[in-house]
């Protein structure tokens, strides 16, 4: 059973990244259980271990469970107000260092990381960056380290769940859970996948969490 994911008492207690910024939706009654089950399920994937780097942390979400894991929190975003989101967690205890950037692109030196961690990230790419990505990630990881990544199950089901609540994903994801998979198997050893249905009906999955290696 993965462990809960830990949350602040509200959404208020977040710095929000944007307008787009999903953290509402962790907050709801009907919906809020599904956003946090996805994290949860990326979350278990991680073997814990000395440092970690979160791509894509946004409103830091992950920091407070990643920070049961990990003696060092790292992370890279390029819309999050990275010192107002630090601040947000230093005063809670939790310590992280967070910058702007991209993952196609990033300042680290080389084996820096024991894990990376994306959650709802990848889909965001053009397939043709997905390599860049994923070539970067490997480029930052320690020999054994992992890449724990989290992305939605293309269905026109969800497509249309999405526009009900006014959010159009065809206007955001650009790359389908396929696709992702395909671009991190030329980079890593595929370790365990975990997916999330809808009802609980194999037919109806949503939702995938994988865990690759570095070899």
């Amino acid at each position: 059973m993965p462990e809960k994911l830990i949350m602040l008492p509200s959404s208020k207690d977040y710095v929000k990244d944007d307008s787009h910024d999903p953290l509402r939706f962790y907050y709801y009654p009907v919906l809020g259980p599904l956003y946090r089950k996805r994290v949860e399920m990326s979350l278990d994937l991680l073997p814990g271990g000395d440092a970690v780097l979160e791509v894509g942390f946004g409103s830091g979400v992950s920091l407070p469970s990643l920070n049961t894991k990990y003696k060092e929190l790292h992370g890279i975003d390029l819309k999050s107000d990275c010192g107002s989101v630090k601040d947000c967690f230093s005063k809670r205890g939790i310590q992280a260092n967070l910058i702007d950037g991209s993952v196609t692109q990033m300042p680290y030196e080389d084996e820096k990381f024991d894990a990376v961690f994306l959650v709802s990230i990848l889909e965001h790419l053009l397939p043709q960056d997905l390599q860049s990505a994923f070539q970067e990630i490997r480029r930052v990881l320690r020999p054994g380290g992992v890449v724990v990544y989290g992305v939605p199950v293309e269905r026109p089901l969800m497509v249309t769940a999405f526009k009900m609540m006014g959010y159009d994903i065809r206007t955001h994801h650009f790359s389908t859970e396929k696709q992702v998979e395909a671009a991190a198997k030329n980079y890593f050893a595929p370790r365990e996948k975990k997916v999330l249905h809808a009802l609980g009906i194999p037919a109806l999955a949503v939702y995938e969490a994988q865990l690759f290696s570095k070899n």
